[in-house]
């Protein structure tokens, strides 16, 4: 890196800057194509970590796994009624129930917030800094699944400032990043595969729409304030339908 910023710019990405140190470098990530690159790399770095990171027993294997346990309950009775009396019982009733909740399908709902909260506890809220549209929309060919719709509502208070890519629904979803005031909200979008999404909901105090539009699958996540969401939603959908 030629860029004498670019310290800054990875305690930025690090997460490791106040308010206004961070809207500084943001500033200047737009014009930078050294540290664009420092964003890019670590981005593509998280990319390939994240796709590590789902590894969930599938509904089929966790069927077999209660039935081969009945099984053994029906063989070995006295084995089983020795066992689960006391405390012996209380610690194998705690690992099954931790073992079946880890491994339990968590909803879309909660993947998309876990992913927002992730990537804001990381400091890696997006890969790609850029406000420009035509600097953000090329970099998820390669990145993601799919090629969003990427615009700037900066006028109504929704500022673009980059994006990343998560996996959603087992794809590579892209995640465009917008800043409203001081609150991040991040939109996700993927390829629709025909399966009804969610209803809107609240998880942990962050807000998570869902829509279709065209052949892609939508959400939007942010802790702002829900009106303010439906109306960055309703600036999406508008935008979206002028393309």
């Amino acid at each position: 890196m030629n860029c004498d910023q670019a310290l800054k710019t990875q305690a930025y990405l690090d997460g490791e800057l106040d308010a206004l140190e961070a809207a500084a470098v943001e500033a200047h990530l737009e014009g930078c194509a050294d540290c664009q690159a420092q964003c890019e790399a670590q981005g593509d770095l998280k990319s390939v970590l994240a796709g590590a990171q789902y590894h969930r027993t599938p509904p089929l294997v966790r069927a077999r796994i209660a039935r081969a346990l009945d099984g053994e309950k029906k063989a070995r009775p006295g084995f089983w009624t020795g066992i689960t009396g006391g405390a012996g019982g209380m610690a194998i009733a705690a690992g099954l129930a931790l073992f079946f909740l880890v491994h339990a399908p968590v909803g879309l709902a909660d993947d998309l917030v876990a992913a927002h909260l992730g990537a804001i506890d990381s400091g890696h809220v997006f890969a790609v800094a850029s406000s420009d549209h035509h600097t953000v929309k090329p970099w998820f060919a390669g990145h993601a699944d799919v090629s969003p719709p990427v615009t700037d509502f900066a006028r109504e208070g929704f500022k673009l400032v980059g994006g990343r890519a998560d996996r959603i629904a087992g794809q590579r979803a892209a995640v465009v990043i917008y800043r409203h005031g001081l609150h991040v909200v991040a939109l996700f979008s993927w390829a629709d595969t025909g399966r009804m999404l969610p209803s809107d909901t609240t998880r942990r105090g962050y807000h998570t729409l869902f829509w279709k539009q065209a052949d892609l699958d939508y959400a939007a996540v942010s802790d702002t304030a829900p009106g303010e969401l439906h109306d960055f939603a309703a600036l999406v959908k508008k935008a979206n339908g002028r393309e």
